[in-house]
């Protein structure tokens, strides 16, 4: 069941309740620290999902990811190989020079 906002009108005060959907919104509500019936507001609050990045396209399917991971990991460790070879060039000339 979703939860719902609701806002006390005297004291400013919310508090959160279950609902159904098809729930008509509350008018009263009993107040949890005092016990007495008071004046409700419902609350609407932004939903707690947002999407970031490139976006979601209604193409976009799980063989097309699967496969692209799999060169991003290819890719990954293509530079790291082509990075140790380099760091190996690096440093025989970093040995020559100081000793020149």
């Amino acid at each position: 069941m979703p939860t719902y906002v609701y806002k006390f009108l005297e004291t400013g005060e919310t508090i959160e309740v279950q609902q159904a959907f098809t729930d008509e919104p509350l008018t009263e509500l009993v107040h949890p620290v005092d016990g007495t019936k008071k004046a409700v507001k419902k609350v609407f609050t932004p939903v707690g999902v947002s999407f970031k990045g490139g976006g979601f396209y209604k193409t976009d399917s799980r063989g097309s990811s699967s496969s692209s991971s799999t060169s991003s990991s290819t890719t990954s460790t293509t530079p790291a190989a082509s990075t140790s070879s380099e760091s190996t060039t690096a440093a025989p000339a970093a040995t020559t020079t100081p000793a020149t």
